[in-house]
């Protein structure tokens, strides 16, 4: 079951969401700031780094080694965004980002409800090359961190990449059943490239 805007607020008042910074507003006024509560959704923004693979190395990728974080450091670069210097996304180029906001999905002891959630583009980006992820957009129970994304430039022109610029859009699901926890590789990450 997908969770409402009004379901979203409920889950972050009772503590079975939390998003750090929470989105803000939560309503929709007139002459307003945007409201980023969509009817099922709520849009997370882009935060101050990204990290990518450094040009020119010769090195070849063994994904059966399996373990991300030791591959990526040693042969990546990072950059901070500012409001005066975006990042130029080139068509083609593939870029590691994440949210401003940290997302957690907490199993709370005797709590019958529990939430995942997946992370998906926003149709205005994509009409324009502009990819969030192309797999696992799986965020699962019991993960706390911010959304590592993958953003690639499929379209014909340079796109530039603000900081707090809405990037993405998280949709709530409620889990069937209680999951026994099993934490992922990227539990409690805070980077683009995870850790």
């Amino acid at each position: 079951m997908i969770l409402s805007n009004a379901s979203i607020h409920d889950a972050l008042d009772k503590g079975w969401l939390r998003l750090s910074p929470e989105p803000s507003p939560r309503f929709k006024t007139p002459g307003g700031p945007k409201c980023p509560y969509q009817t099922s959704s709520v849009d997370l923004r882009l935060g101050p780094e990204i990290s990518y693979f450094r040009e020119g190395i010769p090195a070849q990728i063994d994904l059966r080694k399996g373990d991300f974080n030791a591959m990526f450091g040693p042969l990546s670069e990072t950059r901070q965004l500012t409001e005066e210097q975006p990042f130029v996304l080139k068509p083609g180029k593939l870029v590691l980002g994440k949210t401003l906001e940290r997302v957690t999905l907490p199993l709370l002891p005797d709590n019958w409800i529990c939430l995942a959630a997946r992370v998906e583009g926003k149709s205005s980006y994509a009409r324009c090359g502009l990819l969030v992820h192309f797999t696992a957009p799986t965020i699962h129970s019991e993960f706390d961190g911010t959304i590592t994304l993958e953003l690639i430039n499929l379209g014909p022109l340079d796109i530039a990449l603000y900081p707090n610029m809405p990037i993405c859009q998280l949709i709530i699901e409620q889990v069937h059943g209680t999951p026994f926890s099993n934490l992922s590789q990227f539990q409690g990450q805070t980077k683009p490239g995870g850790r």
